[in-house]
């Protein structure tokens, strides 16, 4: 397996990184709530991570929103959901990222996600026996994480 590189190239005395490798999410799920936490300060994303996993707050879907229910206040877009499991992986990593800032020394009331995205990771293949000889494929399907957080001022 190659090695699994940031995608974007950093001033590494300002930033700090974090990866997460084969997390069993959803492809879905991370997409929409890396997207929505893009930018935002580290204290205001895990505050809205929080809200997710707590479900006062939904993740809006944007792009895979096919027959996704619709949440109520005013939003900005219609569709949304409670991705629990998700947030909690991606809340994992982004106390990752903030430890790493610490130990680097940087100011962490003043990080901001500069980067976060998720590609494609490993599929696990495993099959359940069913009758008369013949099996049902029960695939899982994995994500990578990564986040780059910067000082800002």
């Amino acid at each position: 397996m190659g090695k699994l590189k940031y995608k974007i190239q950093v001033n590494p005395e300002k930033t700090a990184r974090a990866m997460g490798r084969n997390i069993p999410i959803s492809r879905k799920h991370a997409r929409e709530i890396c997207k929505s936490i893009n930018g935002m300060k580290l204290d205001e994303a895990v505050k809205f991570l929080e809200d997710v996993i707590a479900m006062k707050r939904p993740v809006l879907f944007r792009r895979h929103c096919k027959k996704v229910g619709h949440r109520k206040g005013k939003l900005g877009w219609h569709a949304g959901r409670y991705p629990v499991k998700a947030a909690k992986a991606i809340l994992k990593i982004l106390n990752n990222a903030k430890a790493n800032a610490e130990y680097k020394g940087l100011n962490t009331e003043k990080l901001r996600i500069k980067h976060i995205s998720t590609n494609k990771g490993i599929t696990i293949k495993r099959y359940m026996p069913r009758a008369f000889g013949r099996a049902t494929p029960k695939f899982q399907e994995t994500v990578h994480i990564q986040v780059i957080l910067e000082e800002y001022h």
